[in-house]
């Protein structure tokens, strides 16, 4: 074992598990430090440059403040590309990849898509990047939100169009009919919050998280009813949702008149994908 790694270990066992610390161990070396992995797996002693070295110090000083290791980096990798995110983000989730690829397979021919709270605009990126012939567009009531989201769209060569908008605003803008509308929004009750890591509670946006406890269905009752309007004909509803409420929202979706209501587990066995017909 290096000095590095070893140094890196100790910094960090007290607040890691192993199996992470182990990670982040090559994510700082490999990723961050540029160092090659052959020498970290081989015990090569290594000596870092002092503008490594302070860098080093300044990854290890905000781990240890659990602030995520993507928003450290500056990005993660989604659906086989790679987004920019920061604080005012959620970072993207496998499960919500899994959204993603139920869609693409599922898409009818030059879809019109809406992604409704698209935060770092993962999935309305995705969409667009996966399905070519797709005209998609992503709302977000937060601008910092949509900064993020237009710069992944550039660089990914996407041409996502982003509109600043609030589901909840008695206005709405435009007047298009949709194909698919696309949901992740803030699903998880205040109440759950006494079980969530601090990386999670301390650093990603409230308003990206959390919902009412007296009111967990609030985002997927509004879309829905926004859906009557916006989709066209047999249009598609598609939402990542709270696993403990699959029944509900399906439920919602039967009363507001959606038809072909499926409720989807996850690659974890849990309800997470709720899809219904306009």
């Amino acid at each position: 074992m290096n000095s590095i790694t070893a140094y890196i270990r100790q910094s960090l066992l007290d607040i890691y598990p192993p199996e992470e610390v182990k990670a982040l161990i090559m994510i700082i070396c490999c990723d961050m430090l540029g160092i090659n992995a052959l020498d970290i797996y081989t015990g090569k002693d290594i000596n870092l440059s002092e503008g490594k070295k302070r860098d080093l110090e300044n990854i290890l000083f905000r781990l240890r403040k659990n602030e995520p290791i993507q928003y450290i980096q500056g990005f993660t990798q989604f659906c086989g590309m790679t987004f920019h995110v920061a604080q005012g983000v959620l970072i993207p989730r496998p499960e919500t990849a899994e959204l993603v690829e139920l869609i693409v397979g599922e898409s009818v021919h030059s879809p019109k898509i809406l992604d409704i709270g698209t935060g770092s605009g993962c999935i309305a990126v995705s969409l667009a990047k996966k399905i070519p012939d797709a005209d998609v567009t992503a709302w977000d009531v937060s601008s910092v939100a949509l900064e993020i989201a237009q710069s992944n769209s550039r660089d990914l060569s996407a041409g996502v169009n982003f509109v600043l908008q609030d589901v909840f605003a008695t206005e709405i803008a435009g007047d298009h009919l949709y194909d698919i509308i696309v949901s992740n929004p803030p699903y998880i009750i205040v109440s759950e919050k006494k079980a969530m890591e601090s990386n999670v509670l301390d650093w990603e946006p409230e308003s990206a998280l959390f919902v009412a406890d007296d009111d967990p269905l609030c985002f997927y009752t509004r879309i829905a009813n926004l859906g009557k309007s916006l989709l066209s004909p047999n249009g598609k509803l598609y939402f990542e949702i709270n696993q403990a409420y699959g029944a509900e929202v399906v439920d919602m979706l039967a009363v507001n008149g959606y038809k072909d209501t499926r409720l989807i587990k996850d690659f974890f066995g849990k309800d997470r994908i709720v899809t219904a017909n306009r």
